[in-house]
């Protein structure tokens, strides 16, 4: 996926040199619809302290890439995996409440005698 993106009607940011002015906002905050859902598409070292990273908004179907510094590439980085660390612990929940709601279910049917041998 070097290169262009394949998001239709995407934007594309001027690569700016490093030492140009650094975007000031969160790499994960999209600027079309605010929403904190950015992530990279796709990334490579550019030069020592710079990195170029595409980005995408699942929200809006934003689109957008640059060069940033290492620190906000670091900033960035922080923000996917506390984003991923969020998403960990909501998929756990979820799983233990969907296996707590059939094995309810399941003591429920051998209660009733709903379950029988033959059935295994």
């Amino acid at each position: 996926m070097h290169g262009e993106t394949s998001t239709a009607g995407a934007a594309r940011a001027v690569t700016s040199p490093p030492g140009a002015p650094a975007v000031t906002r969160p790499l994960h905050v999209c600027p079309a619809c605010a929403s904190k859902l950015v992530y990279p598409v796709w990334w490579q070292e550019h030069g020592r302290d710079h990195w170029s990273i595409e980005l995408r908004c699942p929200n809006c179907e934003w689109a957008d890439g640059g060069v940033f510094c290492q620190r906000q590439a670091d900033a960035f980085d922080h923000e996917l995996d506390r984003g991923t660390d969020a998403v960990a612990v909501d998929l756990d929940r979820l799983v233990r409440a969907n296996m707590t709601e059939v094995a309810d279910r399941f003591a429920h049917a051998l209660a009733a005698g709903a379950i029988l041998p033959e059935d295994f």
